[in-house]
């Protein structure tokens, strides 16, 4: 016989599919509607006219996706979650360019995580937060990965949502704890970048960084700051050190700490921030 569960999280992950497909549209669009926005705010100040083709209309509704070498406009049945990239064998339909596997991982992602939260506390205020806190992280770590930018747009409403959540009980983390997570979630990368700069006289890290780490704060709590810090760190310096010896770093030999900290925010969800110490060996 079925369960609630059963049948509760089969849709939850169906949903996750849905929205994956709108979190890669975020992805790919939102940082270009910030570089927009940047150009608008330069013109004004200087005075001089935006260019054409800063003038047409662009968000996360319009235009309608498209290739983006040939121009064919997505059709529905082209931009079926998963299902259309098999189909299309991951190539466009016209011109026949092939379609980054990012994508159908993006969603299939998202659906797993939904999946994995309503199968975990039911479809419940708690597991729809901890549905919407995968949603921002994947697509934090995205952007972050590809543009070095952790929009506010998203990382202050994470935050948000994490003491607001905290508040209303429907995270296992009382308010307190979770208001004190997020103040020393930002004021320690904020130390750490400062001393880094005072040394070195480089920057080794961004803003968004502390506001990430603050939301992970008010999500996790304090107590869950120093587990989710040690595996970030931990990743980030093999997945740095493997991109150096594979000539893999980019120009300037950075890499994002953003996206390994979402890694280990969502670990934490998954398994707890205790677990992690275990992980590595703590």
């Amino acid at each position: 016989m079925l369960t609630l569960p059963m049948i509760e999280a089969p849709l939850a992950g169906l949903l996750g599919l849905l929205i994956g497909s709108f979190l890669n549209v975020v992805i790919y669009r939102l940082p270009k509607m910030m570089e927009r926005q940047w150009a608008e705010e330069c013109a004004e100040i200087s005075g001089k006219p935006m260019d054409g083709s800063q003038a047409e209309t662009f968000n996360l509704m319009l235009p309608r996706s498209r290739c983006q070498k040939c121009g064919h406009q997505i059709r529905w049945f082209e931009n079926i979650p998963v299902l259309s990239y098999l189909f299309l064998r991951g190539k466009c339909s016209i011109c026949g360019t092939r379609i980054s596997l990012r994508y159908p991982l993006v969603e299939l992602s998202t659906g797993a995580l939904f999946f994995f939260s309503v199968w975990k506390a039911g479809a419940t205020p708690t597991g729809l937060v901890w549905c919407a806190f995968a949603a921002a992280i994947v697509v934090l770590a995205m952007i972050d990965w590809d543009t070095t930018l952790l929009p506010d747009d998203i990382t202050l409403p994470l935050l948000w949502g994490g003491l607001i959540a905290a508040q209303l009980r429907w995270t296992s983390v009382t308010l307190p704890a979770a208001l004190w997570g997020a103040v020393a979630g930002y004021l320690s990368l904020w130390l750490i970048y400062w001393l880094f700069k005072l040394v070195t006289g480089k920057e080794g890290m961004g803003y968004g960084d502390f506001k990430l780490f603050a939301a992970l704060g008010a999500w996790f709590g304090w107590q869950g700051l120093v587990p989710i810090i040690l595996m970030a760190s931990v990743i980030g310096a093999l997945v740095g050190i493997t991109m150096k010896f594979t000539s893999g770093l980019r120009e300037g030999g950075y890499v994002p700490f953003g996206p390994f900290l979402a890694g280990a925010g969502l670990t934490a969800m998954i398994f707890g921030p205790g677990a992690i110490l275990g992980f590595i060996g703590l």
